[in-house]
This record gives C-alpha cells, structure tokens and sequence, in this order.
C-alpha cells in the first residue's frame, strides 16, 4: 500500500486514535506505579527497596528492546510491531492485576515494559506514513499533546483510583482500553512496504547489553551504589557499545543507526533532544523536594504545582506542530530551549516563601519552552531520515528521550549528594545550563542547513 502522501479521512483519524490510546496506556502507566509503590509495597510485603523493581523492570525492558523493535518494524512491518505491542501490553497489564507477589508483578511489568516499546518504538514512524508530509507537524503535535496530558494527568487518575479501590484495578484498567485500541489498529493502520534484509539478532543483543549496562550503572552512580560496581558497568556498556558500532559501520541498514547519524540534521536533532531531556529529568526530580521540603507544600500541592509544565505542552504542541511544518526546527527549537532555560532559572532563584500564583507561572515558562522544543525537533528526528529507515528514526527518538531522563535522574542524585545544602537550587542551574547547552547545539542545525 502506497501512504506516502499520508491516509485518506477518515482512515487517517481512526489510525491516530489508536496512535493516541497506545501512547496514553504506555506514558501514564508509568506514572501510575510510581504512585502506587508505597501501597504495593505494603501489599506485597516488600521492602521500599525491593518495591522499586516494579518501576525499574519496566523502564529497563522498554529501553532495551526499542532499537531491536524499531529494527522488526522496517522489517515485519510497523502496524504488526504496534498491534502486538498493544496485544502483549494488555495481556501484561491483566497479568499485574492478578499478581499476589513481589516476584510475579515484576515479571509482568518486564512482559508489560516490552509491549509498551512496541508501541514506542514506531510510534513516529507510523505517523510520518499517516499524515502527508506537509502535515508531519500536525500529527506530531498530536503525540505530544498526548504524551504530555497523560503525563499530568496520571498521578491524579491513579491517586483517584486508589481512593476508591484497590490497586490492582490500576492495571486493570488498561484491558478494556487495549482492546479497544487492538481493534481499531488493525481496521485502520495501514501496512508498508517492508525492508529487503533480514533481523541481526546479534546486533540487537548487543545493544540491549549496551543499553541495559549504560542506564544500570548511569542509576546506580545517581543512586550510590557502589563505585566498583559501577565502574564494572560502564566499562561493560563501552566494550559491548564498541562491538555495536563496529558491527553496524558495515551494514547498510544497521540496527543502531549510526547511517542516519551521519546525517548532519539527525545528530543534531539527536543530540538536542538528549540534552533536553536531560534537563527536562533534572527538573521533574528536584522539584518536588524543592516545593515540599524547602517551600513546605503538601503531596497533593505538589503535584497541582508541578501540573502547570505538562499542561502548557499539552495545549501548546498542536500550535507548535503548525509552525514546525512551515519553520526550520533549528529556530523553532532554540527559541524554545532558551525559554526553557530562563525558565528554570526563574524557578532556581524564586523569592522566599513566594505565593503559588509565583510559583504557577514559572513552571508554565518552563512548560512554554518544552513545547516549542519538543514537536519540531521530534519532526526533525523523523524527517531528516530516509522514509525506508522511519523505523530506526523512530527508535532512536524515543531512546533519546530515555537516555536523557535518566542521565537526568542520575545528575540530581550525584548533586544532591556532593550539596547537601541547597542541593534542589544548585540542580536547577545545572538543568538550566543544559537547556541552553542543547539550544546552541540545536542552533547548529542552521548553519548545517546553509550548507545544504
């Protein structure tokens, strides 16, 4: 089936809401267990400790499996790597609902995080053949409008849920909802032509290794493990990243995409997008020990205050998506990184005791500059690649997505144990300088665009 110039309506409509309801289940899922850890915790009879695991198994499956399922998609097909993503997903999620232990729920969160990357990791690439080309941006600016509200809005469906019932029911919830999404993927994604080459099953355990070891030593230095351990680990992660790569300069279509990083636009788009999400994972952290412990706000103000960010992307991004089709990313982006940088140094350095509407607005700067960064650049990632290696592309911007948040995660851990004192103010520097780090590398693609 030929969709280079996108899906007819009303086609293309039903394929984005299967779009927007796969990315819903997988986004606010997770921050639904974050939630509810301290309940299961108890349930379960596991130490805090041994709870993280139910979040950590599944960030990890999703991180190590996005590059080999994007891979499978330009392969299979992307629609068959979506719909069983959202098969084994549904299933996982009623496997947590009937979970008794510590042991089961964490095996079907890693069953669940792999689903969840199927979704993930041709999110983009489905859209790129979903919309026409002079409408990329439009369709992009949906995701993230999705991504985002889910995001704001998931700590309070799950406080809301938990109110009521049970916290199996958090799980539950998402079986109806995938089947749904099951039915209308297959009446209404369309199937592309498929890649001429067969799955490199080495590549793809190399990087899950390369991954795996990379984000498990960037926590464990965040999180004070023990520096032996891991040093073991990022050593590990750079031998098995070295054979990757080493691998894939050889092959036409890697697994890694190190061909698409050859492309000026693409690494760029890359690089931007770890940076600011790095930053972006910096803040989420802090701020809730900045609003509770340092201002003295409660859980649920602290949520309502930290609702403003998400909320500003979410009614942001369609805009963005507009703009990003007629505007060079390059702009786009810069403009926003820097807002985003102002912004978190307005939150940095607020006033003693400062009233919310203070607090409200400098989160909603912060949200402003997101939002002008993150659909064009998204747009960017997916468009400077060849329409055959939409898989990778797709892939790959949702690994740096990842790799930025927890490279983010770890940096707040490490500044908070070198500055005890005044550690949440020093953190948001340190994000704010990243924002305007990733805004000059963003900046670069001007001048790559010249050359062009």
């Amino acid at each position: 089936m030929n969709v280079a110039d996108g899906l007819p309506v009303p086609q293309r409509y039903w394929a984005i809401l299967t779009i927007g309801l796969g990315l819903c289940l997988a986004v606010m899922d997770g921050a639904i267990a974050n939630v509810a850890l301290p309940t299961i915790a108890r349930d379960v009879q596991a130490s805090p400790a041994e709870s993280i695991w139910v979040v950590n198994a599944y960030q990890l499956a999703v991180t190590i499996s996005l590059l080999p399922l994007a891979s499978i998609g330009d392969i299979f097909g992307y629609r068959r790597v979506y719909v069983w993503g959202l098969v084994i997903f549904t299933v996982a999620s009623l496997g947590c609902s009937q979970s008794n232990s510590l042991v089961t729920l964490t095996l079907a969160r890693i069953i669940q995080g792999f689903g969840a990357a199927g979704i993930m990791s041709v999110n983009g690439a489905l859209i790129r053949v979903i919309y026409p080309r002079a409408w990329l941006g439009r369709g992009v600016g949906i995701n993230a409008t999705v991504g985002s509200v889910s995001s704001a809005v998931g700590p309070s469906v799950a406080s809301a849920i938990l109110a009521v019932a049970h916290w199996p029911l958090l799980f539950a919830v998402n079986v109806p909802i995938g089947l749904f999404a099951i039915v209308v993927a297959v009446r209404a994604l369309p199937k592309v032509q498929r890649a001429d080459r067969r799955f490199d099953a080495l590549s793809a355990g190399l990087s899950a290794l390369t991954f795996g070891l990379l984000i498990s030593g960037i926590d464990g230095l965040g999180h004070g493990a023990r520096l032996n351990s891991v040093l073991i680990e990022l050593v590990a992660a750079v031998a098995m990243g070295f054979m990757l790569v080493t691998r894939q300069m050889s092959q036409p279509a890697p697994l890694l995409p190190v061909d698409l990083m050859r492309i000026p636009l693409f690494a760029l788009s890359v690089t931007t997008s770890v940076c600011a999400f790095a930053a972006q994972g910096m803040a989420y952290v802090s701020l809730p020990f900045l609003f509770e412990n340092a201002l003295g706000h409660s859980q649920v103000e602290t949520g309502l205050l930290l609702t403003p960010w998400p909320l500003t992307v979410a009614v942001i991004a369609t805009a963005t998506g507009r703009m990003s089709d007629r505007y060079p990313a390059g702009v786009l982006s810069s403009i926003g990184l820097a807002v985003l940088a102002l912004g978190l140094g307005l939150v940095a350095f607020l006033p003693p005791d400062p009233s919310i509407a203070n607090i409200v607005w400098r989160t909603a700067v912060c949200g402003l500059g997101f939002g002008f960064f993150n659909t064009p650049n998204n747009r960017a990632i997916l468009t400077s690649a060849p329409l055959s290696r939409s898989g990778g592309a797709s892939g790959m911007q949702a690994t740096s997505r990842l790799l930025g948040q927890t490279m983010g995660a770890a940096l707040v851990a490490l500044v908070f144990g070198l500055f005890p004192e005044g550690g949440t103010t020093k953190t948001l520097v340190v994000a704010a300088c990243l924002a305007a780090g990733a805004a000059i590398i963003s900046l670069m693609r001007m001048v790559e665009r010249k050359k062009a």
